[in-house]
C-alpha cells in the first residue's frame, strides 16, 4: 500500500496530481501550521506571457494557526476578478469553457476555511480527470498523533493507514532520510516530474496551476502527463 501526505494547495500544479496518481491513499495534512507565502492559498497562472501570482484572500493569516483554522474572506471581489481574468486571458484556449465552468463551480461553494476550499479544488479536478483514490483529511482523524514532528509524524500516519511505502514530492529530498524510514519499515521514494513537452505548441510546462495545463489539454491528454514522472 502506497501513501502520500501533503498540505492542501489551492488549484495546485500538475506535480501535485502526479503524486496523487502515484499512490493508493492520499492524506491532506491540514492540521499543521499555515505557511505564509506558501502554496496553500496562492498559485500562478500565465497572463500575457508572464507569470501572474494570485492569492485567495483569508482572514487573520498567521503561521501560529493550523491550515484548517484559517478562514477564507469571501467579503471581497476575488471570485469575480479571478473568473474575469480567466475569461480575458484563456477564452481562446481549446478547453476554456469546461475548465472555466469547473473553476466557477469550485469557487461557488464558499467553503469556510482555506483547507476546505483547497481540498475541494483538488477533488473536483480529480473527478474531472477521473483520478480516483482514497482521500483522507488529517484534521478529521483523532488517532493521528499531532505531537510528533517531521519524519516521525509521516511514519506514524503511514503505520496507521497500513502503508509500507511513502512517496514524497521531490522537495523532501533535503528533509527526509531513506535510511531512517527504512529503519521504521517504511520504503521512502521521491517523485521527480519528467514533464518537458510543449502543451500548447508554443509554451513549456512549468509549475503553473493545473488550470493552465487543463486549458490546453483534454482530460485524456492530462492523464498522460500524470504518468510522466520517476520515483527516486
Amino acid at each position: 500500500m502506497k501513501i502520500a501526505i501533503m498540505q492542501p494547495y489551492f488549484l495546485p500544479y500538475i506535480g501535485y496530481f502526479q503524486l496523487i496518481n502515484a499512490v493508493d491513499k492520499f492524506v491532506f495534512l491540514d492540521n499543521v501550521n499555515f505557511i505564509k507565502k506558501g502554496w496553500i492559498n496562492r498559485n500562478r497562472l500565465r497572463i500575457q506571457e508572464k507569470e501572474w501570482l494570485f492569492s485567495v484572500p483569508c482572514k487573520d493569516l498567521s503561521q501560529n494557526k493550523k491550515i484548517c483554522e484559517i478562514e477564507v474572506n469571501w467579503n471581497t471581489n476575488f471570485t469575480e476578478k479571478f473568473l474575469k481574468t480567466l475569461k480575458i486571458n484563456y477564452n481562446k484556449a481549446p478547453f476554456y469553457q469546461s475548465v472555466f465552468d469547473l473553476v466557477n463551480k469550485i469557487l461557488s461553494f464558499k467553503h469556510k476555511t482555506i483547507s476546505q476550499l483547497a481540498i475541494n479544488s483538488i477533488l473536483e479536478f480529480c473527478n474531472y480527470l477521473d483520478l480516483q483514490r482514497e482521500f483522507i483529511v488529517a484534521s478529521t482523524k483523532e488517532n493521528y498523533s499531532q505531537d510528533l514532528k517531521s519524519a516521525d509524524r509521516l511514519i506514524d500516519i503511514a503505520y496507521k493507514e497500513n502503508s509500507s511505502t511513502y512517496i514524497n514530492a521531490i522537495g523532501g529530498v533535503k528533509l527526509y532520510d531513506k535510511a531512517y524510514f527504512k529503519q521504521k519499515s517504511i520504503e521512502l521514494y521521491f517523485l521527480k516530474t519528467k514533464l518537458n513537452e510543449n502543451y500548447d505548441k508554443n509554451h513549456y510546462i512549468s509549475f503553473f496551476s493545473i488550470i493552465d495545463l487543463a486549458m490546453y489539454n483534454s482530460p485524456d491528454e492530462i492523464r498522460n502527463y500524470l504518468e510522466q514522472y520517476e520515483l527516486i
